[in-house]
């Protein structure tokens, strides 16, 4: 019957012919090491061998099984592979949110590095989910990858992270510290660049600071608040000593959490600068809150920095071409997947650390968003009754 229809088809064009084209296709069998090794008149473990580069094998053996490889264009099988030598030349990367720029840009960074030095990325988001992270690292686990670079979406729930150390697979976290974790750890100094650009906003005149992320909790803000992240920790730390040191209230009222989404900041933005005692600077702590930010002062009628300032975590090209350029905190974010791929892979192939390890610092690029305060206590001068949507 199926061979019938073959002949009976050969002269047909269209979609019966293709078809069996399709049908035809769909049969062949992957080639094997074994198909290999009889092309090559060698035995089966020979072309093992001698495919997978481990053992002894002479060089006409080897030239012989990757000629015959590459006529009969065999495709190594990754997983068999993995498991007679227990490597898959796998990394596995764990970030919150890809389509923040800040992973993007570190991210390529690590598939640079990894890629010149033989490896294969296998990147999984998890919304800055720690559940999700957790099943992530099981997965990646699962599939035999040789080491992980994570940025931990919680800084205090670290048991699966620290089963991966204890386990002795190699881990390097990105960005993050993970308390009672002692791993190559690739990040900035939040801390000081956070206390850096809040005095710089005092020194403009501002006492009514507010602060945004999208770090997720249940509880308002209060001082002392244990925060999850310890970037978002170092960061409010920096904010309010920046305000002990200038003998100024800290502003824990201007704090805002769970920013999760462009509406949602937008309504962050109206409600912090339409409260009787208003922000007069805001600080997004990435770029996409940053856009939402931005976004939302220019629905209510208000301008950058005449009657309201503004700073924003990371230096993406489209913070130069506003009208004003916008003040920023610069991080090598590439510089820093480099870095963690290159710390993973010294692990993964047990070469020595250096003695110094590459320390990575933020600077803060000032530009044209930050001015004095507008219109005092009261509220903005700019901002007219019309201009206010309902809340």
């Amino acid at each position: 019957m199926d061979r019938n229809v073959t002949d009976a088809t050969k002269g047909v064009k269209g979609p019966l012919r293709k078809a069996d084209m399709s049908t035809d296709a769909s049969r062949r069998r992957d080639v094997t090491v074994a198909d290999v090794a009889k092309a090559a008149q060698v035995s089966k473990a020979q072309a093992a061998r001698a495919l997978g580069n481990y053992g002894a094998v002479s060089d006409d053996v080897r030239e012989r099984v990757q000629a015959a490889a590459e006529e009969l264009n065999y495709r190594p099988n990754e997983l068999a592979r993995s498991m007679n030598t227990g490597k898959s030349n796998t990394i596995g990367v764990v970030v919150g949110d890809i389509e923040n720029p800040h992973f993007g840009l570190a991210t390529r960074g690590i598939t640079d590095t990894a890629k010149k030095s033989g490896f294969n990325v296998i990147l999984v988001n998890t919304d800055e989910d720690w559940a999700a992270e957790v099943d992530a690292v099981r997965v990646l686990l699962d599939k035999r990858v040789d080491g992980l670079i994570v940025a931990p979406a919680s800084s205090v729930e670290t048991r699966h992270l620290r089963d991966v150390h204890h386990s002795g697979r190699p881990l390097v976290l990105l960005d993050r510290t993970a308390k009672g974790l002692d791993v190559d750890t690739v990040a900035v100094d939040m801390e000081g660049i956070s206390h850096e650009s809040t005095r710089y906003l005092i020194e403009a005149g501002h006492s009514r600071i507010a602060f945004i992320s999208t770090l997720r909790t249940n509880d308002s803000y209060a001082t002392g608040l244990s925060l999850g992240s310890s970037q978002i920790s170092d960061r409010r730390d920096g904010i309010m000593r920046a305000f002990r040191d200038a003998g100024l209230k800290e502003p824990d009222d201007l704090v805002r959490f769970n920013a999760d989404g462009p509406e949602t900041i937008k309504k962050i933005t109206r409600e912090l600068l339409q409260q009787p005692d208003p922000a007069t600077a805001i600080i997004a702590s990435d770029g996409l809150i940053g856009l939402s930010v931005v976004e939302a002062i220019q629905d209510l009628g208000l301008a950058i920095p005449d009657d309201v300032s503004f700073l924003m975590y990371d230096d993406f090209a489209w913070t130069r071409l506003t009208r004003p350029p916008l003040t920023v905190i610069a991080q090598p974010v590439y510089e820093m997947g480099v870095a963690a791929a290159e710390a993973l892979i010294r692990q993964i192939q047990g070469r020595k650390a250096p003695a110094a390890k590459p320390e990575f610092a933020a600077t803060l690029v000032k530009r044209g968003s930050v001015g004095g305060p507008s219109g005092g206590k009261g509220g903005h001068d700019g901002l007219r009754k019309e201009n206010l949507p309902a809340t």
